[in-house]
């Protein structure tokens, strides 16, 4: 068995697929120790799954290419990629070559000193302004949420011990989100600086609203907090509404019927009210909407086939 599994999931990158070889391969050659790469194609349109059935032939066995039937998302990619890794070490890596393959030395010292999880942390990002604006706050949620604190949950350099790994597959969420999820499950947990470049070719597969589905997704997925919170602000509207009624009370019999203005605060507060419920409706569908994801069961990837000479533990099973 390797070493060290580096998974690596690829959509239409066929721009950049042979610049990635190209450095990566030295870098896994010079680690010394035993190693495999595992490419999932994630349902190219291009010519990305006939460059990386290339790099099976290019070694002994090393490289292993898991082609999904269509295009799953980023995340079960990576999940069919740990499900046919067998490292002791997984590491993770995009394919668009921002974050740089000669990192991963310093990633698997860290392993080495006894961490569960390492995490890359993009000091100095190479993105517009408004998506490390978005970034940030997506961070600090996550990190709010998860209880483990770091810089960057949304970098994909990363490494973790086998058994985090195993766990995170035994858990077979639909909408799971890697690196909080691991976080989850570590005893130890360590953030490095890594290398960021701006993208050579292609496009970001992520734009803004992807960013707040995964938000929502994490929200829903690792806390009941909004649902409390609702609860929460439910009582209190509901003592509010109370004052609010012993005032308007008090002030007819003090005063007597009175309809200037009155219709207006009306308004005002059942416009609020309704707010509430909307935002209530909302958050309650995407929690019903998780259930129902979760008992339908339905495959989170199909696999269609895997290539490469050495053996395929994930090789045929349809059903994760």
């Amino acid at each position: 068995m390797p070493a060290v599994s580096i998974v690596i999931p690829v959509y239409n990158e066929s721009a950049n697929l042979p610049a990635l070889w190209n450095r990566l391969h030295p870098v896994l050659s010079g680690l010394g120790r035993t190693w495999e790469a595992i490419f999932v194609d994630d349902g190219s349109r291009d010519d990305s799954l006939s460059i990386l059935r290339g790099f099976t032939a290019a070694t002994d066995g090393q490289v292993r290419v898991v082609e999904l039937a269509r295009n799953f998302g980023q995340h079960a990619a990576i999940l069919a990629g740990f499900r046919n890794a067998r490292g002791d070490v997984i590491v993770t890596l995009d394919a668009d070559l921002q974050n740089p393959p000669e990192e991963i030395p310093r990633l698997l010292e860290a392993i080495d000193a006894g961490n569960d999880v390492v995490g890359g942390w993009r000091e100095e990002r190479h993105d517009d302004p408004f998506r490390k604006y978005a970034s940030r706050l997506h961070n600090k949620l996550t990190s709010a949420i998860v209880g483990v604190p770091m810089h960057d949950y949304g970098c994909m350099m990363r490494a973790y011990r086998r058994h985090i790994v195993e766990t995170v597959i035994e858990c077979d969420e639909k909408a799971a989100f890697v690196p909080a999820l691991a976080n989850t499950f570590a005893k130890r947990v360590a953030e490095i600086p890594v290398g960021h470049a701006e993208r050579a070719s292609g496009t970001s597969k992520y734009n803004l609203l992807k960013l707040a589905t995964l938000s929502l997704n994490l929200i829903t997925g690792f806390s009941m907090l909004p649902i409390q919170t609702l609860s929460l602000v439910g009582i209190g509207i509901f003592a509010l509404d109370a004052l609010f009624a012993m005032l308007l009370f008090a002030h007819r019999i003090l005063y007597g019927p009175q309809e200037e203005g009155a219709m207006w605060v009306l308004f005002a507060v059942l416009f609020l009210f309704v707010g509430v419920i909307f935002l209530a409706l909302g958050l309650i569908g995407e929690y019903v909407g998780r259930i129902y994801l979760e008992v339908r069961r339905r495959p989170t990837y199909i696999v269609r086939t895997v290539h490469g000479a050495s053996s395929q533990p994930g090789q045929g099973s349809h059903t994760f």
